[in-house]
């Protein structure tokens, strides 16, 4: 087997939208990994004229995430937390609030269906623990977004997001890019709350290694490569690899 990391024979190749950064360490416990940062995003979905669509924000290229396209969200602040310190409660304000003040839509977090949690690999750089929720809208939402850290604004159908990805037209992180290919197997927008209602939100903590070939590969639980950090270990799939060609999702153990 080839050794994972940096020592791997053949040069690394990174794919445009691979935000994982160093990706040596092995532990959380590990001297210079970072603590991640608690934070929460929604997905508001509506019924268009292709199907499900979701809300997407074009971030500033010149702060975090810079020029990805995403979906409402941000930290986690200390006051979203409630007396008793829970950390759902505080995602769940959280999550309303940023998406009022990043595109001017008041949701009511009542109605936030949990979807997933993602948290980065251990590394040094600025790593965000990630509460996901989805909700539905209705009809016509006015969308106001400051040009300032958001640049701009559209409701995608999740599949043709994908395809906008894979022919280079809009920049994805893995996270956000997961996440379509989730929605994008349900339709219309009740039955992906549906789905999500009746199916426990799933888990991601990720590791990413470099494979033989030099693409950087993200795995999650379930993977033959996860437990031992080797991506080259023959088995079941539960992966993103991140070539610079283009994201390829390899699962054969997760239902999406």
């Amino acid at each position: 087997m080839a050794q994972q990391g940096k020592d791997s024979g053949s040069k690394e190749t990174q794919h445009r939208n691979d935000m994982y950064g160093n990706i040596d360490a092995r532990g959380e416990g590990e001297e210079g990994v970072s603590k991640t940062i608690p934070a929460a995003t929604v997905v508001l979905l509506r019924d268009g004229s292709e199907g499900v669509e979701v809300l997407m924000l074009r971030k500033n290229s010149k702060i975090t995430f810079g020029g990805m396209w995403v979906f409402p969200g941000g930290k986690i602040d200390p006051e979203d937390y409630p007396s008793d310190g829970n950390a759902d409660v505080a995602a769940r304000v959280a999550a309303a609030r940023e998406t009022f003040e990043e595109a001017g839509i008041q949701v009511s977090q009542e109605s936030f269906q949990f979807l997933a949690h993602w948290t980065p690999p251990p590394g040094p750089q600025k790593r965000f623990a990630t509460w996901f929720f989805t909700a539905q809208v209705e009809g016509d939402q006015e969308i106001a977004i400051d040009d300032g850290e958001i640049k701009e604004h559209a409701w995608l159908n999740p599949a043709k997001a994908l395809e906008r990805h894979a022919n280079g037209e809009i920049d994805l992180v893995p996270p956000t890019w997961i996440t379509l290919y989730h929605l994008s197997q349900y339709s219309p927008a009740a039955a992906v709350i549906s789905h999500f209602k009746e199916n426990p939100g799933k888990t991601y903590n990720t590791r990413v290694v470099k494979a033989a070939s030099g693409d950087r590969v993200a795995m999650w639980v379930g993977d033959a490569g996860y437990e031992p950090w080797d991506c080259e270990v023959a088995g079941e799939r539960h992966r993103l690899v991140m070539s610079e060609g283009g994201f390829v999702f390899e699962n054969t153990v997760e239902t999406y």
